[in-house]
């Protein structure tokens, strides 16, 4: 069934194609389920941009795998926000290109120009994946530079462009900083800068939104335009996840080659709870970034539930990918799922209504997708 000629009247139009349907989907029977963080949103869908991606996993006799996918107004051709989701495919990448030069490793120590700290790949993974930390991606970015994703990327059959740094003054110069590699030899490896090409143009529609958006301190009467900003999308986030965790179902030119260590220090990684890595808990409980099933979560997550993940959320969207098992049924899931909640149409105003509708939403999506209903235990 296509579910993307939904508009605003959401809920009526679901329930008129439910009922004609014999066997809905697992995402339109989450959407129908009537629950208040759900019911809300689709109430005033069209406002919302919500896409959902959703696969179950079936391994079978032969120890191969098979998928069944399910998806809800996915619409690669409109654009939408990635913000952190980038960090996922880019910091694949980085291990990938990683590999392939002997002299430096996950371990290896560098610093990027203009920084007084040093660093390694591992700890950048760790706190990109576990808080999602801004910084640690942007030194990954350093090290491929814009080109050189890209064109992996596209290598390995998935649609993106990305084109800048996240949260920093500039974040879209063409050229990269400069990273220097310790290494056991008194010279240092150095990586870059890298030049890189203009930003590409994207044939999108809804490149610009809204009514206004704040600039130095100051409400401009205007679209925001995002065509320069990072794309990604939900189909291709989707597509990294499976890749991720599913590799053999998928052709050599378009898995990422990692070896298989460095394949699951990744897997581990996303599937560490803050709190597990030396985190505060008061400040980074168990649902922080975790917004589907757990999102709106109090207190600590299920022990049955092991949850892989990245999310993302900036200008109004919040974005999940993530890998899920429940260990009591053995049942495995892989759920991508994006909203847009910014009810005065403004941007960079910080008025966004994560919180009180997007958190719940996606917490409750992924409740009812892997069939908990509202409950966790």
């Amino acid at each position: 069934m296509n579910t993307n000629r939904y508009g605003v009247a959401g809920a009526l139009i679901l329930t008129l194609l439910l009922s004609a349907c014999a066997e809905p989907g697992r995402i339109e029977q989450a959407l129908s389920s009537g629950t208040p963080a759900i019911s809300t949103v689709m109430e005033n869908l069209g406002q919302h941009e919500v896409q959902v991606l959703f696969t179950e996993v079936t391994r079978l006799a032969d120890g191969s795998v098979s998928f069944t996918d399910d998806e809800f107004q996915v619409m690669d051709a409109r654009y939408h926000y990635p913000a952190s989701t980038v960090k996922f495919p880019v910091a694949l990448l980085a291990l990938e290109k990683l590999e392939e030069d002997h002299r430096i490793d996950r371990y290896s120590r560098f610093k990027v120009a203009g920084e007084s700290n040093g660093s390694s790949f591992t700890n950048e993974l760790i706190e990109l994946f576990v808080v999602s930390d801004n910084q640690a991606y942007n030194r990954l970015f350093e090290f491929l530079g814009k080109d050189e994703i890209n064109r992996r990327l596209s290598a390995k059959s998935l649609q993106a462009r990305i084109s800048h740094r996240l949260s920093v003054p500039d974040s879209d110069v063409l050229t990269t900083r400069e990273i220097r590699f310790s290494g056991p030899s008194a010279e240092p490896l150095v990586v870059g800068p890298i030049e890189n090409s203009p930003i590409e143009a994207v044939s999108l529609s809804d490149l610009n939104k809204g009514v206004a958006y704040i600039e130095d301190g100051k409400r401009i009467n205007a679209p925001f335009d995002f065509s320069e900003k990072n794309y990604l999308p939900l189909r291709s986030l989707h597509g990294v996840m499976k890749r991720l965790m599913f590799p053999e179902n998928f052709a050599e030119k378009q898995r990422f080659h990692l070896t298989p260590a460095h394949r699951q220090f990744v897997i581990n990684t996303m599937g560490t709870l803050p709190r597990e890595a030396g985190y505060e808990e008061a400040e980074f409980p168990d649902g922080y970034a975790k917004f589907l099933v757990l999102g709106d979560l109090e207190g600590r997550a299920p022990e049955h539930l092991e949850i892989y993940n990245k999310s993302g959320w900036a200008y109004g969207y919040l974005t999940d990918t993530a890998y899920i098992v429940e260990r009591k049924s053995g049942r495995e899931f892989i759920i991508t799922a994006s909203i847009h909640v910014n009810a005065n149409q403004i941007f960079n105003d910080n008025e966004y209504e994560y919180e009180e509708i997007g958190v719940p939403f996606l917490a409750e999506l992924g409740r009812q997708l892997i069939g908990f209903g509202e409950q966790l235990n």
